[in-house]
């Protein structure tokens, strides 16, 4: 078999020393693809092309295994950018290589890559990755191995949301942050969506379910967070125990459904950040005690207009930050939405960037509320003491 694989290859590969270069995929000689030189040549130029498609949108790269869009979708924004080095004149730097064919039967392979270079005569591993590979009548196609490494894994639907873990799932956080998920899509009258969330215990191990063996970039990190979106279906890979509250953060979830919704270009940050304290703290700190600390740190004031542009950090913890001006926005936040609905809200967080003179603000403030710089101590002072 051994002796028929390197005929096999020897008509394959051009190089005479050590690989060949097709464009940009390298494929060293030591690589044992398949006895068949035809079909070799083929998964070498499907993969090839492939590869050269990362460069467009997912959904429009023709390789992508049927059915197999929503995964490989994230594990190619993954691949994407990997032969650049930092520095424009580092683009190009990493070379990608074949590095692993292994057939699993008549139509189905998995194969490795890696994107390396040579940096002042030391050899700079940038990423590598694995790939599900399928035979198709006019070449291959390429997925995630994420379905595969997760075929035996449970079930269990809650909301729109389909949640994939292996043996336990801690579903005190997780029923609320699902929860928490549709009610702000709901308020944002967000198109209805699923949600497939994978609880994978920590980073590496949600990096090689994925197809992700190594990158330069997640280095040492212990928890994180991959996501896509394809087809209507949103992908959301959980690196980290199902009891991490800094992962399943409500704060940051209200970030992730506005930005979904409304152009990120057009949201104003301090009524934003104010709307994310309202309805899910900050820095694990509840909303009722933001509050709290926000009330002992101003103290009797009657000036919010100047308190509101100074905008100074108030957090009893040097390791965090709160702002008054966030939480003179979630004050009026709750005052709009309850007597203008949540379409009064919306109004004001795209009222555009934030502005020093906060004209932009205001304009739309006294639109939507009829509050003004000359009205605002009163109003602001009336909610402060109604929150109280």
């Amino acid at each position: 078999m051994f002796k028929k694989t390197a005929l096999a290859l020897s008509a394959l590969l051009i190089s005479s020393i050590s690989y060949c270069q097709i464009d940009h995929l390298i494929v060293p000689s030591y690589v044992r693809i398949s006895i068949d030189p035809i079909e070799s040549k083929k998964i070498v130029n499907s993969l090839e092309s492939f590869l050269k498609q990362s460069v467009t949108a997912n959904k429009d790269n023709t390789l992508v295994a049927n059915g197999e869009l929503l995964e490989t979708s994230c594990l190619l924004d993954e691949i994407k950018g990997m032969e650049n080095g930092i520095g424009a004149d580092k683009k190009n730097f990493f070379k990608c290589y074949l590095t692993n064919v292994v057939q699993l039967d008549s139509i189905n392979y998995t194969i490795q890559i890696a994107y390396s270079g040579v940096k002042e005569d030391t050899s700079v591993l940038r990423a590598s990755f694995k790939l599900n590979v399928k035979k198709q009548a006019d070449g291959y196609s390429f997925s995630s191995p994420l379905k595969t490494n997760t075929a035996n894994w449970k079930v269990k639907n809650i909301y729109n949301c389909n949640l994939y873990y292996k043996t336990h799932i801690n579903m005190a956080i997780i029923a609320n942050y699902v929860k928490k998920m549709a009610e702000f899509d709901k308020k944002l009258n967000a198109p209805v969506h699923i949600t497939q969330m994978y609880l994978c215990g920590d980073f590496p191990t949600l990096l090689d379910l994925l197809g992700v063996t190594y990158k330069l970039d997640y280095n040492g990190i212990k928890q994180n967070t991959l996501t896509s979106f394809e087809n209507n279906i949103n992908l959301r890979l959980v690196g980290a125990d199902d009891s991490n509250t800094q992962i399943f953060d409500i704060h940051d979830l209200w970030h992730e459904r506005l930005h979904r919704v409304v152009p990120v270009s057009i949201i104003n940050k301090p009524v934003d950040e104010g709307c994310a304290y309202l309805y899910g703290g900050s820095w694990g700190i509840s909303w009722k005690d933001i509050f709290k600390q926000f009330k002992t740190y101003e103290g009797i004031k009657k000036d919010w207009l100047t308190t509101f542009n100074d905008n100074k950090n108030f957090s009893a913890s040097p390791h965090y930050h709160l702002y008054v001006s966030y939480v003179i926005n979630a004050l009026l936040v709750k005052k709009i939405e309850k007597e203008e609905g949540f379409s009064g809200v919306i109004a004001l967080l795209s009222c555009g960037k934030y502005q020093p003179d906060n004209n932009n603000y205001f304009l739309t403030l006294n639109k939507i509320a009829g509050i003004n710089k000359s009205n605002f101590n009163a109003v602001v002072e009336q909610l402060v003491k109604d929150e109280n």
